[in-house]
């Protein structure tokens, strides 16, 4: 218990709260809620069981059957504690907890009941786990899914949290197959974890962490999705595979919302998540051209965005600061400390679409990440897209301090589609590949030396073509850690300052000296 007092404690939850929390999960029965009865006003725990019966009282020795009967009764500060098992049921949370005192439904210690939509029907948008403009709740080490549906015009979701609703905790739970079977040509959508913003007033508040969201069919939509007017959110440490299409979306520009002036999620933070396999080709929605498309990260028509210290692998495209919509600009975005390789398009992606969108992509950063070996394949129209690609209307963005290792085979490192966008500033980059080819792109126009490209595109002036000696990034188990003497050490520009980060990807200090090319400070 001392270790999940600590990381409560971390989140900044209320003393109070985090001291009943503890005390409760530990409990054997409600004989003992005498000391957490005084810590709030209302400290009941109602337990849940498949062999339980909802004219119990609802104690650990007469538990209730339903998870949506122990809710109706839970009250502000009030915990529903479920037992292993099956629960076929849509759950939803009929009212709010209180500052400090969140209603908390949460798995029996050691235990990770399932709740399952096997045989129930799917009409509109409807999750297994529903959130409709409540606020203060807690939801954590539960499986949710087998929630499907074949029929046209429906969106299935494993959990939604939507209108209105601020203060939720979402945590370590396992969300899977829930699955869009409709034919792409009646629309098909659905989605793992789900945040939609669609109230006059912002979901706000929300922490999406330590959850593993895998084997969903999400047909256009996404595994864990932040859109319309959503802020001030935190999605954290989750494993995110097997899918086929995007894993994390933060959107914009969508009509989630209304009100076009509230339609793009804003202020929120995407650290720690490890993203793999996620693949376009794996789908019934089919794939443009045969071109990977899919996108690990995807930032499209959102602002203030923190894109940090994530790995992503093994998939479509890596990370991207998109627009898909006219009006909605992915601005002030930043992409740090990330570990993107062995994708097969690119590895960090902006821009708008050429000839859709005049979103683009303005004012963002991506700083000190390192890319090995993506763009394993050619693009929509048979392209070398490279390690980072700038595509359509990116207006005033800084590339700085990267590590881009291109494939032997195809040796392309950066590419500028086309004569859109200004004053992109691009120096301070580390490039290497082992292949005879060397490649960057400008303006459309292939450059094939260091020197041509610091010529013609007017940045990199500090730019260095070198081994980056990383420690071991052929591995089974990749390491692309700085070993001694790599020439990425201390060759970075500092003039990001904080906006660099506090850590690098393996949690130690950004600056340690002058500040080392790559998502790794050497120690």
């Amino acid at each position: 218990m001392k270790k999940l007092f600590k990381k409560i404690i971390g989140l900044g939850l209320p003393l109070i709260y985090c001291l009943t929390v503890t005390f409760l999960l530990g409990c054997e029965d409600n004989s003992m809620l005498s000391m957490a009865g005084k810590l709030q006003t209302t400290s009941h725990v109602f337990y849940v069981s498949p062999n339980g019966n909802d004219s119990n009282v609802g104690s650990i020795g007469a538990p209730f059957k339903t998870v949506n009967f122990a809710l109706s009764l839970a009250q502000a500060g009030d915990s529903v504690v479920v037992r292993a098992g099956t629960y076929i049921e849509k759950i939803q949370f009929p009212r709010s907890g209180a500052e400090g005192n969140y209603i908390t439904l949460i798995a029996y210690p050691g235990e990770q009941p399932l709740i399952s939509g096997t045989g129930l029907p799917v009409v509109g948008h409807e999750a297994l786990v529903t959130l409709q403009s409540v606020n203060w709740i807690w939801i954590e080490g539960l499986e949710i899914a087998y929630l499907s549906t074949s029929e046209g015009g429906r969106m299935v979701d494993g959990i939604l949290v939507t209108g209105s609703s601020s203060n939720v905790m979402v945590l370590k739970n396992h969300v899977h197959h829930i699955h869009n079977n409709a034919s792409p040509s009646v629309g098909r959508e659905g989605h793992g974890i789900h945040l939609k913003g669609n109230a006059s007033e912002p979901i706000r508040n929300v922490f999406v962490h330590d959850n593993e969201i895998h084997d969903n069919r999400t047909g256009t939509s996404e595994n864990l999705t932040v859109n319309g007017y959503v802020k001030d959110f935190d999605i954290r440490s989750n494993k995110i595979y097997n899918g086929e299409n995007i894993a994390i979306c933060i959107a914009g520009g969508y009509g989630a919302n209304g009100q076009p002036a509230f339609d793009y999620a804003h202020s929120g933070s995407v650290v720690d998540n490890q993203i793999w396999n996620i693949d376009g080709s794996t789908g019934q929605v089919p794939v443009l051209l045969e071109a990977p498309g899919t996108i690990g990260i995807y930032i499209d028509g959102a602002r203030y965005i923190t894109v940090e210290n994530n790995r992503v692998w093994n998939s479509d495209r890596g990370i991207g600061l998109v627009s898909e919509n006219d009006g909605f600009p992915t601005e002030h975005c930043t992409v740090r400390g990330n570990v993107v390789y062995n994708n097969r398009a690119e590895g960090i992606y902006l821009g708008g679409y050429a000839n859709y969108t005049s979103g683009g992509t303005k004012n963002c950063l991506v700083l000190n990440n390192t890319l090995y070996h993506n763009a394993g394949e050619l693009g929509y129209n048979n392209e070398e897209v490279g390690e980072i690609r700038l595509n359509t209307n990116c207006h005033y963005n800084e590339i700085h301090n990267n590590i881009l290792v291109a494939r032997p085979e195809r040796g392309t490192f950066i590419r500028k589609n086309d004569v859109t966008g200004s004053f992109n500033g691009i120096d301070y980059n580390l490039y290497y590949t082992t292949g005879s080819v060397s490649r960057w792109f400008w303006n459309g126009t292939a450059y094939l030396s260091l020197v041509d490209w610091k010529n013609n595109s007017g940045g990199d002036t500090n730019g260095q073509q070198v081994n980056p000696l990383l420690v071991a990034p052929t591995a089974t188990v990749p390491d692309f850690r700085l070993t001694a003497g790599s020439p990425a050490i201390n060759q970075g520009t500092d003039v990001h300052g904080a906006a660099a980060g506090s850590v690098d990807a393996g949690g130690q200090a950004r600056y340690n000296g002058v500040i080392d090319i790559g998502a790794y400070e050497y120690y």
